[in-house]
């Protein structure tokens, strides 16, 4: 049950404002979720997924700028014939990276052929409907609060980590995205001066502490033997793949502190293949209380409930 008092009231309220919106402007809402190796299309109607337009594409990005451009434009037009709908208006998209606010240029992508290119005003032209765009780690944390394990609280921080380390900040049910566009980019504050480089040109970042790979180099480190982080999770009477797991869950807390201190969320979702592990949410609950500026820490701290459709869901539900 949702904190603060708000109890289901806010998680109605909101399908039926989502619900509204569909009857009033154009019945359905349509998101896109840009990945580096799929593009993936759904379609809600009154905050439930349409039968039969969960559809995807590979992206092809090796192709280009252009063709991921129309890859996204075919995607739309495979939805809308199969499934007998009209074409939309307007449609949501999450994407690795995010588009600049001031030039709107696209910026931090690891599909790297957006970089420095105007693609949500491109891919605006290019299908001729209104495109509303959001960084992916926005969308999944969108998704979570309004659908997911965070309806009902006032404020959310939707975390990711996984191969990196993303986040995203919801606020009465709309994204922060911040002066810059980098709100709640918590992977990329400092939290080890003297660890090794992080790809973003920094040092001791949180994402090459906490990320997989970062945790698979710790084991590494100390074993001589390559894991998966996942192997590395599984082993029992291993003291390496403990001090491993130890330090995930003391290195969140660390990191997360910065958020709770700053921002002070109701509620933080865990997400990502390293973060959404079971149990995890009480060990960074425990692993947070050194760090807070309180006693206790109250913060709801949840794993989430729509796995791998909250980016495609948090970009539909961008277009309400």
């Amino acid at each position: 049950m949702p904190g603060g008092g708000l109890g289901h009231e806010p998680d109605l309220a909101m399908r039926a404002r989502i619900g509204g919106l569909i009857t009033m402007e154009t019945r359905d809402l349509w998101g896109i979720d840009l990945g580096g190796t799929k593009i993936e299309a759904v379609v809600l109607r009154e905050g439930a997924e349409v039968p039969g337009t969960r559809q995807r594409l590979d992206t092809q990005k090796e192709l280009g700028y252009d063709h991921i451009i129309s890859r996204i434009g075919e995607l739309i037009e495979q939805v809308a014939t199969s499934c007998g709908l009209p074409r939309p208006a307007k449609v949501g998209i999450g994407t690795p990276g995010t588009s600049d606010p001031t030039t709107g240029l696209h910026k931090n992508s690891n599909t790297t052929c957006l970089n420095g290119r105007p693609f949500l005003r491109d891919l605006a032209s290019s299908l001729a409907i209104e495109v509303i765009g959001a960084n992916d780690a926005n969308c999944f944390a969108l998704a979570e609060a309004t659908l997911g394990a965070g309806r009902g609280f006032p404020t959310v921080f939707g975390v990711i980590i996984g191969t990196g380390v993303g986040g995203g900040l919801v606020v009465n049910g709309q994204v922060l995205n911040g002066a810059m566009g980098i709100a709640g980019e918590w992977g990329h504050n400092t939290l080890e001066p003297d660890g090794v480089p992080c790809y973003c040109g920094k040092v001791g970042c949180v994402e090459t502490v906490v990320a997989g790979p970062s945790l698979e180099r710790f084991y590494s480190e100390r074993t001589g033997v390559e894991r998966s982080f996942r192997e590395i999770v599984g082993l029992v009477d291993d003291p390496d793949a403990e001090a491993t797991r130890q330090r995930l869950r003391d290195k969140v807390g660390e990191g997360l502190a910065d958020v709770v201190n700053v921002f002070d969320p109701h509620c933080i979702v865990l997400g990502g293949g390293v973060g959404a592990r079971a149990g995890f949410p009480e060990e960074v609950k425990e692993a947070l209380l050194p760090w807070v500026f309180n006693p206790t820490v109250d913060t709801v701290i949840v794993s989430p409930e729509l796995g791998g459709s909250a980016g495609v869901f948090g970009a539909a539900v961008l277009a309400a």
